[in-house]
């Protein structure tokens, strides 16, 4: 009677015992399982912390890279293409350094026409699709010069991506690689302009404009890609605000003279283009006098 009491009591403290031992052992898992998670979970935040610090770090030292040389011949931030077709080769221009002016034609009768453009404006746009093949044949048949200064206003209306930055240090890129490859470059870029507000032409899209104008060599591509020239673009569009006062798009002077006419009426910028010729012609000939005639002898 004793030992089976004993006996009971025996298992029931053995139960009992097995009970505690695996509450301990749940505890214990439950505490093994909190610290694993912890851990887990500040790795995680330690690594999301090494990442963005890697990518401010990838942004600071790019925004501190040193500023590079403009392209060649674009000494005056623009691309001068005389009269006749023939681009005026220009040294490249040093960071910091102010552009120089291209010389005048010495030719009174040459038209000097400057463009200002960003090529994700749509305005532009319509002033090329209007005056594009008209100015072309203003240059070819040696009637006037045209001076193209490409710029970069809309960066913030493409999305992200910096498209007017990257067609103008593609403009860049050509002229200063294959100029002779440069208006028909300019042109292409107008006529597959994107729409504002959209991410713009990809890079292969830009490279396959480049190449279907001419410039056609590796140099180029690689330029366009690696965006060569992009501490330039933002130099020569301050530079166009700050010392030239150009703050909108597109910016035409014709002999001096600022178009503030239609976009998309040719006439009457053909109409502008001979006035201001004309304008011109008078001008040269108060400041040159008509020779006083020598008297014959006899």
């Amino acid at each position: 009677m004793n030992n089976a009491s004993t006996g009971g009591r025996s298992s029931k403290n053995e139960r009992r015992e097995q009970a505690r031992e695996q509450a301990r052992e749940l505890r214990e898992a439950a505490r093994k399982k909190e610290k694993r998670n912890r851990i887990l979970l500040q790795s995680g935040i330690i690594v999301g912390i090494l990442a963005v610090a890697a990518v401010v770090v990838i942004i600071i030292v790019s925004s501190v890279r040193p500023a590079s040389p403009g392209p060649q011949n674009m000494a005056s931030d623009g691309l001068l293409i005389q009269a006749g077709g023939e681009v005026l080769r220009t040294p490249a221009l040093q960071p910091g350094e102010t552009p120089a002016p291209n010389p005048t034609p010495t030719s009174g009768d040459v038209i000097e026409i400057q463009t200002y453009v960003d090529y994700m404006c749509p305005y532009c746009g319509q002033f090329e699709a209007t005056n594009a093949s008209y100015l072309r044949t203003l240059v070819e048949s040696g009637a006037a010069s045209l001076e193209i200064f490409p710029l970069a206003f809309l960066d913030r209306a493409s999305l992200g991506t910096a498209y007017p930055t990257r067609a103008m240090n593609a403009f860049g890129c050509v002229a200063d690689q294959q100029p002779e490859s440069s208006l028909r470059f300019n042109e292409l870029l107008f006529e597959n302009q994107p729409a504002e507000s959209t991410a713009g032409l990809s890079d292969d899209e830009i490279v396959a404009l480049a190449r279907e104008a001419g410039a056609k060599s590796t140099t180029v591509e690689t330029c366009i890609r690696d965006q060569q020239f992009k501490s330039w673009t933002k130099a020569a569009t301050d530079r166009a605000t700050q010392l030239r006062g150009v703050t909108a798009t597109p910016t035409i002077y014709v002999n001096g003279q600022m178009y503030d006419g239609s976009l998309t009426d040719q006439a009457t910028f053909r109409q502008f283009v001979a006035a201001a010729q004309g304008a011109q012609y008078v001008e040269d000939s108060a400041v040159t006098p008509t020779p006083t005639p020598t008297p014959s002898a006899g």
